[in-house]
């Protein structure tokens, strides 16, 4: 998979090129049905290789047999009303049978070019009042995903294109947050 944002499997008709990605896109078409508007949610990713070698039954059945090297994920319990995303992620520690994890915000994005409108020595709400309130602001859905070797993968679906077909996948699509979660391996 190249550095630069392509368009996903669901939109080329191929298989996703990595069990990585496939997760990233089934967890951002879970998130779809769910709709918008919601709190961030946090997934566990188990390698299903790993889980039916450990419980087979249990393996069988979640349906893993079907999908012997994929990753399933596992969502896990709400983030707290209220907690800065930082803060919290800062605060997981992951066991050893949890080879990745994914997370899904929702923000509002500015295009390329948008900084240089950027308001002079404003503080941080006058900067998130200027992002709500710009007119080229898009409302995006993130789903960032990660492994403990370092593997990312993003899926990046626009509210105003909310298609399966529409959805972005790249590793480098948000810095950022998948560097964040890679923290919570070390």
């Amino acid at each position: 998979m190249s550095d630069s944002p392509d368009l996903t499997a669901a939109a080329s008709g191929l298989p996703a090129a990595t069990p990585l990605t496939r997760a990233a896109l089934e967890i951002d078409e879970h998130a779809a049905t769910l709709g918008w508007d919601l709190p961030a949610r946090l997934f566990a990713l188990v390698d299903n290789a790993q889980m039916r070698k450990a419980n087979p039954r249990l393996a069988s059945q979640l349906g893993l047999d079907d999908n012997p090297t994929g990753l399933t994920p596992v969502e896990q319990e709400e983030i707290p009303p209220g907690t800065e995303l930082d803060r919290f992620l800062g605060t997981i520690a992951w066991p050893d049978g949890v080879v990745g994890c994914a997370l899904v915000v929702e923000r509002l994005m500015l295009p390329p070019g948008a900084e240089s409108s950027r308001p002079k020595n404003a503080g941080e709400k006058e900067i998130n009042d200027w992002v709500a309130t710009h007119p080229q602001r898009q409302e995006v859905r993130i789903t960032a995903a990660v492994l403990r070797d370092g593997s990312k993968e993003v899926a990046l679906r626009l509210r105003e294109k909310d298609l399966a077909r529409e959805v972005l996948t790249g590793p480098e699509l948000v810095p950022n947050l998948t560097d964040a979660l890679l923290s919570t391996f070390s």
